[in-house]
């Protein structure tokens, strides 16, 4: 049995193949970024998963593709918790940047964008990937996520910058007591994922100027830190993975156009395209 993992910050999709690479189930977990989760953590939401474990002992290959598995310790500390789980399976682990390459061009020539509750980027020249600057995470990066306008838009609120009656909208559907945010923000497990559901409140009130005004600045932001600064970037294909771009694909192909960029595709989730890479090069 083989297992392929995409994994962001707050959910990981897993879907199992048998020794003639046919799917026997899928499942999923909450995220198991190890950038931020502690082994302990990342072992949890392991073996909390019926399917996982009930299957452990018959992995013989997990493939792991995840945020926060781009540098060497983490991803260590990754492999190290998925060893533990399958005994008998051999371990990769990989950043989530490769299986979106791997979901979305299929190993050819290619500039690759994520944009979920994390975002980065990359050039794929059809053999490595590129990337013009390291992600430094939810703190100081992550332009246009789900955390980012997560964190947009509890400062606009904060600061009264939101309109009133969308302020009263977004104040009756989530707790923004001081104590609470602070407490998910510096007390809680995945501070990121918290922020990236917030985000979810734009797709409400997407029609309204003030928040195509915020979702358009973070795509101009993104695009001009993560899309541009490639010297390809108007020449071969740009895909875009994750939900932000694809619930609000409209926005950023009128950002795109604005920059001379066009996008090939949008994809939500890509483990279907990566299993299917999978069957055809494993």
């Amino acid at each position: 049995m083989i297992l392929i993992a995409d994994g962001g910050s707050t959910k990981a999709d897993w879907i199992a193949l048998d020794d003639q690479k046919q799917e026997i189930f899928r499942t999923r977990t909450k995220g198991l970024n190890p950038a931020i989760l502690t082994e302990a953590q990342l072992e949890n939401r392991l073996v909390n998963n019926f399917e996982l474990t009930k299957n452990a002992d018959k992995v013989d290959a997990v493939y792991f593709y995840g945020a926060g598995c781009g540098t060497p310790k983490p991803n260590a500390k990754l492999a190290k918790v998925l060893q533990k789980v399958f005994l008998n399976a051999k371990i990769e682990v990989a950043e989530d940047m490769l299986a979106a390459v791997y979901a979305a061009s299929g190993g050819a020539e290619a500039i690759v964008c994520i944009l979920g509750t994390g975002s980065n980027s990359c050039y794929f020249d059809g053999k490595k990937m590129h990337q013009n600057v390291a992600s430094l995470g939810y703190i100081l990066m992550d332009e246009a996520s789900g955390n980012y306008f997560g964190k947009k838009l509890i400062q606009d609120f904060y600061y009264q910058r939101m309109p009133e009656a969308i302020a009263q909208d977004f104040a009756q559907k989530y707790n923004l007591d001081a104590d609470e945010i602070k407490r998910n923000l510096y007390q809680e497990d995945s501070p990121n994922a918290y922020l990236g559901q917030f985000a979810e409140f734009m797709f409400d009130h997407k029609d309204k100027p003030y928040m195509h005004q915020l979702i358009r600045k973070g795509f101009e932001e993104f695009m001009e830190t993560r899309v541009l600064p490639y010297p390809k970037a108007k020449e071969v294909p740009v895909y875009f993975i994750g939900s932000i771009a694809y619930f609000f694909r409209p926005v950023l192909e009128e950002v795109a156009n604005k920059y001379g960029i066009t996008i090939k595709d949008v994809i939500r989730r890509p483990i279907d395209r990566l299993v299917a890479y999978h069957q055809q090069n494993t």
